[in-house]
């Protein structure tokens, strides 16, 4: 259990970096496509790269988000509920999610499939690159979901949940 502790970790870590990476490539494709389109000679390839990037950005970075926070909710409403009551709207919060990840994951697979014959026109490389994001993100949010509710479960914190549970 302390080896896969120790991987997830490694695993958080690496997505980060992935996540900060990709976002300055985004900015410098995006600039420098500015500057050369201005000066004539434009960068056809950026605008395909910086969506491929995107794509991943929006999915690897909804699941960084989730793991350093919680959902949005209104405590100030939920706190007059008995604890029992609290408890259960808790875990249904975080399971109206799961199930909309897992439609996502569901749905992203066939997607990514059908896309892989249909090309980025200036990459060289299936569109399917870009719609794996969706299933691959929603798979590590439900992830870091269910990492939250079993810290829950075992008494944990839940901000600090992805840091107790693994």
């Amino acid at each position: 259990m302390e080896l896969f502790k120790k991987f997830y970790r490694l695993f958080c870590r690496l997505e980060e970096l992935i996540v900060a990476l990709f976002i300055f490539a985004i900015t410098m494709l995006v600039f420098a496509s500015a500057i050369f389109r201005t000066i004539n000679h434009p960068i056809n390839w950026a605008q395909d790269l910086s969506l491929l990037l995107f794509a991943w950005v929006v999915f690897l970075s909804g699941d960084v988000a989730l793991r350093r926070s919680d959902f949005l909710r209104v405590d100030i409403l939920i706190t007059k509920f008995p604890l029992k009551l609290q408890n259960f709207l808790y875990y249904l919060w975080y399971i109206i999610p799961i199930v909309f990840l897992g439609m996502l994951v569901s749905y992203g697979i066939p997607l990514a499939v059908y896309n892989v014959k249909r090309p980025f026109q200036t990459l060289g490389i299936s569109y399917s690159w870009a719609t794996m994001s969706v299933p691959v993100g929603s798979a590590l949010m439900i992830i870091t979901i269910v990492i939250k509710l079993v810290s829950r479960l075992k008494g944990g914190k839940v901000e600090q949940a992805t840091e107790e549970a693994i």
